[in-house]
């Protein structure tokens, strides 16, 4: 059974203050709540229906967190999705400690992504080419904003990230930079790159100028009409693809 004071726990977490104040965020759907119970975060409370416990026997009798049960309806008003007769997670935070970038092909730098929807639809985008660490300017969108998690459709739990000061992070890495700029060179004609990191920019003003002088190699997708620019996370999809190919993985 809900009780008043989860119902309003739960409700304060659509909040960027509280989620940071407690140091967990919630997780919805049916497909989202199994890949996080599945992964390496910490799930502390689930809260489900009946048609998702009687679909999920063996994994619930397997969770060791609070367990409670609510119609669709309260689930519904708990969350952000309009329709969700399954289940809700509460999860908690994980510490924003850098990674070490040795072994990887392409690591994913976003400067200042500010669109929850772009920054959890690059999660995705970074998953299915399996790009793994990213790293986050202090400005881009929250991780664990309730519409970052929903655009990663699940891959919020394959990735690793953290968030700092990324002439900072260049600096100590040492690694290529490949800045995606409108008069860089264009991906297709690039020769060779090799490991390093995938930098995108801000969705309106693209990679501060402090940045842009940590950038090893400007690189820009060709355009063939007239559109003045591409969607941030349209061109990381494009980018990404690119770099895979002429990477050789």
């Amino acid at each position: 059974m809900l009780s008043k004071n989860t119902v309003k726990f739960i409700k304060s977490l659509h909040q960027k203050k509280y989620r940071s104040e407690s140091g967990k965020f919630f997780v919805e759907g049916e497909k989202s709540v199994l890949e996080v119970l599945q992964s390496d975060f910490l799930v502390e409370m689930l809260v489900v229906t009946e048609a998702f416990e009687s679909r999920h026997p063996e994994i619930l009798r397997a969770f060791r967190g609070q367990l409670l049960t609510a119609t669709q309806g309260q689930l519904e008003d708990l969350g952000q999705f309009q329709s969700n007769d399954a289940a809700l997670a509460v999860v908690e935070m994980k510490n924003n400690a850098p990674f070490d970038p040795e072994g990887e092909s392409l690591i994913l730098a976003l400067d200042d992504v500010r669109d929850p929807g772009n920054l959890g639809t690059i999660v995705r985008i970074a998953d299915w080419y399996g790009i793994t660490k990213l790293v986050f300017s202090p400005q881009t969108a929250e991780f664990y904003n309730p519409k970052v998690i929903q655009s990663t459709m699940g891959s919020f739990t394959r990735v690793q990230f953290f968030y700092e000061d990324l002439t900072t992070v260049f600096d100590r890495w040492k690694l290529p930079v490949y800045g995606a700029f409108l008069g860089g060179e264009n991906i297709h004609q690039l020769q060779n790159p090799t490991s390093g990191v995938l930098l995108m920019g801000n969705e309106s003003k693209g990679i501060s100028p402090v940045l842009e002088e940590k950038v090893t190699q400007k690189v820009t997708i060709p355009g063939f009409g007239k559109a003045e620019s591409l969607n941030v996370a349209i061109a990381t999809a494009i980018l990404c693809d690119n770099f895979k190919r002429l990477m050789g993985s």
